[in-house]
């Protein structure tokens, strides 16, 4: 699972950086008034990136157990990883509200948005190596939505990727419409 998630994560960097290349005036773009541009897309990743980036290094630092077993997928973990799940050709995105503090839409941005995602992408890698040799059943992260609901914290890496891929195929769509 975790080379997935490095491989999922390799190419989210490779995409994202394309993006320094585009005007800004395109990565603004928006489809419609109440839609987002790609630069908000990703602002809206960095706004979650915030949270779980230094939530999951947190965690993995406080336990120091080693990995002892096969990552086995939470039933709640399982369900908010799969629901972040990009569509396919065959399997359409299911649209999703998002909440408000979340929520970047006219904001005034910037390539900056794409260096700070960019910087997240790497700092994931890190973490996904140092993963490798973490308890992913046993250690457990907070979520955005509530403190009182944790995810193991392979179903964390997870969702937090999957949600990447996500919001950055539709930054692409967007930016495919503005041609």
């Amino acid at each position: 699972m975790i080379n997935d998630l490095i491989l999922r994560t390799q190419k989210t960097l490779v995409q994202s950086k394309e993006f320094l290349h585009l005007e800004e005036s395109k990565l603004n773009h928006r489809n419609s008034p109440e839609s987002w541009s790609a630069l908000e897309c990703l602002e809206h990743l960095n706004l979650y990136g915030r949270f779980y980036l230094k939530e999951i290094k947190q965690q993995m630092n406080v336990n120091q157990r080693p990995s002892t077993q096969v990552f086995k997928s939470g039933i709640l973990g399982n369900y908010f990883a799969k629901s972040m799940l990009p569509g396919t050709s065959t399997r359409k995105l299911k649209k999703m509200k998002t909440f408000s503090n979340m929520n970047p839409i006219n904001s005034k941005l910037d390539k900056k948005v794409i260096e700070e995602f960019i910087a997240q992408q790497e700092e994931m890698l890190r973490l996904l190596e140092t993963a490798q040799k973490k308890d992913l059943n046993n250690i457990k992260c907070g979520i955005t939505i509530s403190k009182l609901v944790k995810l193991k914290l392979g179903d964390t890496f997870r969702f937090v990727i999957y949600h990447n891929q996500r919001h950055l195929l539709q930054a692409e769509r967007v930016l495919n419409a503005a041609n």
